[in-house]
């Protein structure tokens, strides 16, 4: 994702990461920048059928609007689904791992 860094865009940001916590289904909401300035959101939710209610909030495609207008020269998007999940917690007092 490119970005071209104009005004209103942190403001911007920051609320549709509140509008993304208040949604249904809601799990966890992560931003990662590089030091070019590349940005990575993860938005996990639930279910498919609480992230589909999240990509057509009325909110945030007004926001995906405004950044194709002002803010991105380019972006992707990637939808996955999570196949297995491993944990590792140093403060498991059995010291194993966990999968699921």
């Amino acid at each position: 994702m490119a970005f071209s860094a104009l005004t209103g865009y942190a403001e911007l940001a920051a609320r549709m990461e509140t509008r993304a916590r208040q949604m249904p289904g809601f799990i966890d909401f992560k931003t990662f920048v590089a030091p070019d300035g590349e940005r990575v959101s993860l938005v996990v939710f639930d279910t498919i059928a609480h992230r589909e209610a999240w990509r057509d909030d009325p909110e945030h495609r007004s926001a995906q609007q405004r950044g194709r207008d002002e803010f991105y020269l380019e972006y992707t998007i990637s939808v996955c689904s999570e196949l297995w999940h491993r944990h590792f917690d140093t403060a498991d007092e059995r010291g194993t791992e966990g999968e699921s």
